[in-house]
């Protein structure tokens, strides 16, 4: 192609666009506004201490080694993946819990330990995700989006009741203990909705978890973002960061470049990676395709209330991953999507890498990372988070049986406010577009701009949605878009 392309942004989705569009001979430069590349998974280091700021499950790995062998290579030629074991612990209460093993034989023996005939139930529930995993990312996730057509195929069409039920009737019709149909319904979280609002075929989440696995690289998801720039950089990708994007230039409806730092840049085609609401400002408002109205209307993924917290001892009774379940589930989730609020009773998860690997923190030491989902665009201020972060404090306390609060040398939080400065996200976003019926495949923002030619999108408020793996594929289809239309 020999086109000169500006990437706005440097998260994963931009990260892989730009590596597929270098290896086609492009010119390539990826501006971030940020200091250091990542978008979302940037890293934070304080202390001795290592933190991911971002995304830290890594699901889907078969997604991953895809991506790295369109480059005829592998991920462990940039980092190295253990799969953690036990995946996950679940917390309800007090000496009430349930661990997630790291193979599906041992997750259908606690499942029928907890409730008789579970087992088999689970061993089937898990057969058919497969075959939904195999569909959506054989048939499905690897198509743009331009087109209904996209979605008809002779798999999708013996599934297409499972578009019109949702993962909460299923699960709730085959298991009836609350702990299990908790954990069955947590995965489609990542997607951004509801359990009730998901559609039955995004039970593949179930597969990527209990059939996949869960994964850990290393020094933590940075060195995902490490080995994805690296790769760049050898295929010729040029990156500038604190470049700030003031404006696309756009002349008889077709992209010329950009203003960064008050400098104008001339392209032939400008990919943004950033906030798909916020690229839409940079251009003349009769070059934006979607209103304010239309973006209201979505349903956006939740923010986040995160906490990276430094401890001077070891923390006991946790894993890697942790989920706080011991409060309700539904009410969360109300007042999240349907009355947006901050949260009575919240839900929270907390990780420690310090668990897999000790370099993440000083000798002795622990590294907390805290994550609480909130609704986007509500109220953030210094003493709703401290709040917060005391009452989940004192919940952790009384699960893990422990005090840990003497022993924090410092911590950092990151909200709405943050999310909006560092990222530009809409409303605070932390996830992107929610993965609903009426907000899939075609159906959310468009990776082709229908007003301005040479101006693209990628990331997770476009397709195929939310989350690390789907940020890969997105890149990916997005340069193929720019191959095609060229």
């Amino acid at each position: 192609m020999n086109k000169k392309i500006s990437i706005i942004g440097s998260g994963f989705s931009s990260l892989a666009a730009a590596c597929y569009l270098a290896q086609k001979g492009n010119e390539v430069i990826v501006y971030e506004k940020n200091a250091s590349i990542g978008g979302r998974a940037r890293q934070l280091k304080k202390d001795g201490f290592t933190f991911d700021m971002g995304p830290s499950w890594y699901w889907m790995p078969d997604v991953f080694e895809s991506f790295f062998a369109d480059f005829n290579k592998k991920p462990s030629d940039y980092y190295h993946l253990t799969k953690l074991s036990p995946a996950y612990k679940v917390f309800f209460g007090l000496d009430d819990f349930i661990l997630i093993s790291d193979n599906l034989a041992e997750i259908v023996k606690t499942f029928e330990s907890i409730e008789p005939g579970s087992g088999e139930k689970l061993e089937k529930f898990i057969k058919n995700a497969q075959k939904n995993y195999e569909i959506a990312i054989k048939k499905l996730v690897y198509r743009p989006g331009e087109s209904i057509g996209e979605l008809i195929t002779v798999e999708t069409a013996a599934k297409i009741d499972q578009f019109f039920s949702n993962i909460s009737r299923d699960v709730r019709k085959q298991f009836t203990n609350e702990k299990l149909i908790q954990v069955l319904e947590f995965p489609v979280l990542f997607l951004g909705a509801k359990p009730s609002k998901t559609p039955s075929f995004y039970s593949f989440m179930n597969f990527a978890d209990f059939g996949l696995g869960t994964w850990q690289p290393t020094n933590g998801f940075y060195d995902v973002v490490l080995g994805m720039s690296k790769l760049a950089t050898e295929l010729g990708v040029t990156f500038k960061t604190n470049a700030n994007i003031e404006k696309i230039l756009v002349e008889n409806n077709c992209t010329k470049g950009l203003v960064c730092n008050g400098e104008t840049i001339a392209s032939d085609i400008v990919l943004s990676g950033a906030d798909y609401h916020h690229t839409e400002t940079l251009l003349d408002t009769q070059h934006r395709q979607y209103s304010e109205k239309y973006w209201s209307n979505k349903t956006f993924a939740p923010s986040s209330l995160l906490f990276y917290v430094g401890f001077d001892k070891k923390i006991n009774n946790v894993e890697h991953h942790n989920l706080f379940f011991d409060v309700s589930f539904n009410k969360h989730a109300e007042e999240i999507y349907d009355n947006p609020k901050w949260p009575t009773e919240p839900l929270f998860y907390a990780n420690f890498t310090s668990k897999t690997n000790e370099n993440t923190a000083p000798e002795g030491c622990e590294n907390g990372f805290f994550l609480i989902p909130i609704a986007p665009g509500i109220e953030d201020t210094k003493s709703l988070r401290e709040m917060y972060f005391n009452m989940i404090i004192e919940r952790f306390e009384k699960l893990t049986d422990q005090n840990i609060r003497k022993n924090i040398i410092f911590k950092e939080s990151f909200c709405v406010k943050d999310f909006i400065k560092d990222y530009n996200s809409y409303k605070g976003n932390a996830y992107g577009m929610a993965n609903t019926l009426l907000q899939t495949a075609f159906l959310r923002p468009k990776l082709k701009s229908k007003k301005v030619k040479n101006l693209y999108f990628t990331g997770q408020l476009t397709v195929p949605g939310p989350g690390v793996p789907p940020a890969l594929i997105s890149g990916k289809l997005v340069s193929d878009l720019i191959e095609k239309y060229q």
